[in-house]
């Protein structure tokens, strides 16, 4: 675990040194709160004490800002050939994988940490739905780390940190929409792409529902997509 800790603040101090964290965090706190304060759907246009626009903006915009975070996190020390130096040391692949999961995750867990003002303020104009407003939180987190799995995937079967981002992105979009929108069907096919699609389990929980379907469903995909990355640094270990 100690080793885990060890790559987990390597990674997130980098995410720091090199500015992206902050350009992260202040585009998604602009857009965030642009949407959930000034424009569109906002709280003063729906008359509510509620959060529900702001999960809504997060839905879409952690969807682009995730595989941007997650793309060079094995793509650039593949490209460098850092990669072939850290397993040379005595960690684990799991231990690197696990390390960048965390440090990626720990990221977004700031970021959002930096919306409860907004949390906050909603609460001191309006009776709101605490219960439904900490689930819809806790659906961002999941959400957020089952996009980090996959982006660590793509990242880890190319060295291009832009092809990385396009196959988290091409991956991710058939969870985020294209399942929602086939599943809206009739059959028992669109039951399971229904099923399959990410929106339905973070609606749900965004609404305040707790089911135990929905928090199998993200950690199956937390866990279907780490056993993909390592598999894909296994390929590499082989054929080096």
């Amino acid at each position: 675990m100690n080793k885990i800790w060890i790559i987990t603040k390597r990674e997130l101090r980098s995410f720091f040194d090199s500015l992206m964290a902050y350009v992260m965090i202040v585009l998604f706190l602009g857009f965030s709160g642009f949407f959930t304060w000034l424009f569109g759907n906002d709280i003063f246009l729906v008359n509510q004490a509620s959060l529900q626009s702001f999960f809504g903006i997060s839905f879409w915009t952690l969807f682009f800002f995730i595989p941007a975070v997650t793309m060079g996190l094995l793509a650039d020390e593949r490209k460098s050939g850092t990669l072939e130096l850290l397993v040379t040391k005595p960690v684990s692949d799991w231990q690197i994988i696990a390390g960048k999961f965390f440090a990626a995750f720990f990221l977004i867990c700031i970021t959002l940490a930096l919306t409860l003002p907004y949390y906050i303020t909603v609460a001191s104009i309006g009776k709101v739905d605490h219960g439904a407003v900490w689930m819809g939180y806790f659906g961002l987190l999941f959400m957020s780390a089952s996009y980090i799995s996959i982006g660590l995937f793509a990242s880890s079967i190319t060295s291009n940190q832009i092809v990385a981002f396009l196959i988290a992105l091409f991956i991710g979009i058939f969870f985020h929409l294209i399942f929602g929108l086939a599943g809206s069907s009739g059959g028992w096919v669109a039951g399971i792409l229904g099923y399959l699609s990410l929106s339905n389990h973070y609606e749900s929980m965004a609404r305040g529902v707790v089911d135990s379907k929905d928090i199998l469903y993200f950690l199956s995909i937390i866990f279907t997509g780490l056993i993909g990355t390592e598999l894909a640094l296994s390929r590499r270990n082989i054929s080096n």
